[in-house]
């Protein structure tokens, strides 16, 4: 299997950059698989400010909803998930399992490493409709399956990053 890194941390804590920095520093091209759906412009300019802070170093795959495939179309070079909790949401709004999409399979088949980013969403009130509880709480289920089998979680914090494993 091979290696795993997991970010995590809440809405602007750096982990993009903190995960970008991981995969540059394995050996070859790194590919950026981005989970993003641009619904509006102010999230077509989150997007593009992502792709103004890449550079020539990176290929990119764009997955919002097959990231098993893109998983195991990128193993021949290290790669940058960015991020888990997007393409979770993206399921869940097609009525998709995550469970049922071979995430965790395509992880554990991996050759290359791979870096993969995610948000901590358990750290807030209890949200008010059925919805954002069931985001919440399929967040943290996959990020806890993830962190698993990862060999090393780290949680941004302030742009800082923090080892946990």
């Amino acid at each position: 299997m091979a290696r795993i890194i997991l970010v995590t941390g809440g809405a602007r804590s750096g982990k993009s950059a903190i995960a970008e920095g991981h995969a540059l520093g394995f050996t070859g091209r790194a590919t950026y698989i981005a989970t993003a759906q641009a619904f509006d412009t102010e999230m077509e300019q989150r997007i593009a400010a992502h792709q103004a802070r890449r550079g020539p170093e990176w290929s990119n795959l764009h997955a919002p909803f097959d990231l098993a495939d893109a998983l195991r179309e990128s193993d021949n070079t290290p790669c940058l998930v960015d991020c888990l909790t997007l393409w979770l949401t993206n399921i869940m709004l097609a009525e998709r399992d995550w469970q049922a999409q071979g995430l965790l399979e395509a992880l554990a088949a991996r050759v290359s490493p791979v870096v993969l980013v995610t948000n901590e969403v358990g750290g807030g009130i209890v949200p008010d409709n059925a919805l954002a509880r069931a985001f919440r709480d399929m967040a943290g289920l996959l990020n806890q399956r993830v962190a698993a089998m990862a060999d090393e979680v780290v949680l941004a914090v302030c742009g800082l990053p923090m080892k946990v494993k």
